[in-house]
């Protein structure tokens, strides 16, 4: 239970990181960023776990690139539901989905 928290925590600074260091990203707060990483980790769950098994032909086909669309598509879905949170465009979306993914993996495996 201690690894979900510290995970979710850790994901949170790299949200807030990148909401610093991209321009076309804006979060409330570190507490915003928390929320965030809890919304988008649930989303990523329910209905990323779904739409990954609904497009696995599309996955094995692109070599797992298709994953960076869905993780886009979870975080737009997470953009639209929070308030504090905002992402201008959708190469940023992009960008940021790809980065959070990369956070998301390597911490996933150190933890």
């Amino acid at each position: 239970m201690m690894d979900l928290i510290l995970h979710i925590a850790l994901l949170a600074g790299v949200i807030f990181a990148l909401a610093r260091s991209l321009s076309g990203i804006y979060v409330g707060g570190y507490g915003t960023a928390l929320l965030v990483a809890i919304v988008y980790g649930l989303i990523n769950v329910t209905l990323g776990t779904l739409l990954k098994i609904l497009s696995i032909p599309f996955i094995i086909v692109t070599v797992g690139v298709f994953l960076l669309f869905i993780n886009t598509f979870l975080l737009w879905l997470t953009d639209q539901l929070l308030d504090d949170f905002e992402i201008d465009d959708l190469g940023t979306t992009f960008l940021a989905a790809a980065l959070i993914t990369l956070a998301d993996t390597l911490l996933s495996w150190a933890l």
